[in-house]
């Protein structure tokens, strides 16, 4: 299936909002083309396109495409099968978890407000 040296680990994503695609392929140790063709598989991996039609991978969709290759490449899966136990994990997740995300996402946004609130202030004469 895959040659040994392909089983290194794989590097950590770093703090960026955007990614390129070929960074992406160096992330994810896949060739750019297999990105393409799994956009089109993968109903959830869907990157951000710009100008020249140019994709901009976010973190989540790194994610996404990690999670891709680990049941391809290390356990088995058709595409088939890896789109359905993508699917079957998306609907499992817990209500509890995203309210919790979402308790989580409305702190974060108050605590970021008040910083940029108080940083008007001291700009404001």
């Amino acid at each position: 299936m895959l040659d040994p040296g392909s089983n290194r680990e794989l590097p950590p994503i770093p703090a960026k909002r955007y990614f390129t695609i070929g960074e992406v392929a160096e992330l994810c140790d896949v060739k750019p083309h297999v990105l393409r063709y799994w956009e089109t598989e993968f109903p959830t991996l869907k990157p951000v396109k710009r100008r020249g039609n140019r994709r901009y991978y976010q973190r989540q969709d790194v994610l996404v495409i990690r999670q891709i290759r680990t049941l391809l490449y290390e356990e088995g899966y058709t595409i088939g099968g890896a789109r359905q136990r993508i699917e079957q994990e998306k609907q499992a997740a817990p209500a509890g978890r995203r309210a919790a995300a979402a308790s989580v996402d409305a702190a974060l946004l108050g605590e970021i407000r008040g910083e940029l609130e108080s940083l008007l202030g001291l700009l404001r004469p």
